[in-house]
């Protein structure tokens, strides 16, 4: 039977389907890759719907996007406390068990859990686009802090602190780097990028720099080290300009536009 593959997330999709039922990406718009090899992530079409485990995800607006879920009563999802919009009386929430301890804005860092029948919908005080990832088992994406809008339940959830990935003007010594592992079955990773999402997929070997703001998401193949720009300095108190080198192989995703949120240990 021929199918139609998606050039987002790489999945089969049937002859007749305008979308990735998967990921949700257009299937019949032209892909966007600027010279140097950045490939622009899909726009997920306002009000558009795709299925992950036995849910429903659909997107609403296009500024400051949101994520609508109808949930299955088996299904679970976790998100960042501050990121629920509204949802139906009947759907629990619950407390996620964190793998250590973790600061946000001065207060404690909160992961919750939502667990079906029932709707809920999610957003982030920002604009920019939602970027669907599906992740296939055994497989990992690492990700900048306070970018993962909600994920599944088959997908698990560490993170670790990365000294030199915040500029020292904006009040940090680093941030926390979210890894997010799919165990035996497949996973859903919805991420939420300020500006406009780009991917570039690295070679093995090949280096590129990014400055650390922009930094999104990268495939853990991908070895990322951090390093002060020798004979740079920034800012009025001579703080030191860092850069994020990426090594292939594997994907790195950056956003064009910075939010800083203050990460403490």
């Amino acid at each position: 039977m021929e199918v139609i593959v998606c050039s987002w997330c790489r999945l089969n999709n049937t002859p007749d389907a305008i979308q990735c039922a998967t990921c949700g990406a257009p299937l019949n718009a032209e892909d966007k890759v600027s010279d140097s090899g950045w490939r622009e992530a899909p726009r997920l079409r306002d009000m558009e719907e795709f299925t992950f485990s036995q849910s429903t995800l659909q997107v609403e607006g296009s500024y400051v996007p949101v994520a609508e879920i109808n949930l299955h009563p088996q299904d679970l999802v976790y998100f960042e406390q501050h990121t629920m919009l509204w949802k139906n009386p009947e759907v629990p929430l619950a407390q996620y068990n964190l793998p250590a301890r973790r600061r946000a804005h001065g207060m404690p860092y909160s992961v919750l859990t939502a667990s079906g029948a029932g709707r809920i919908a999610f957003s982030r005080d920002a604009p920019g686009e939602l970027v669907v990832m599906p992740i296939h088992p055994q497989t990992e994406l690492d990700v900048r802090e306070h970018a993962f809008l909600l994920a599944s339940h088959t997908v698990s959830y560490t993170f670790e602190r990365i000294k030199g990935l915040a500029n020292l003007l904006h009040g940090g010594s680093g941030m926390y780097l979210d890894r997010f592992v799919a165990q035996g079955q497949p996973g859903m990773l919805l991420l939420h990028g300020n500006g406009d999402v780009l991917q570039r997929t690295l070679a093995p070997g090949e280096r590129i720099l990014v400055e650390p703001g922009s930094f999104l998401y990268k495939d853990s193949s991908v070895t990322m080290n951090t390093f002060a720009v020798p004979g740079v300095k920034t800012g009025l108190f001579g703080g030191k300009m860092w850069v994020a080198e990426m090594v292939g192989p594997g994907r790195v995703g950056i956003q064009s536009m910075y939010h800083h949120s203050s990460s403490e240990d």
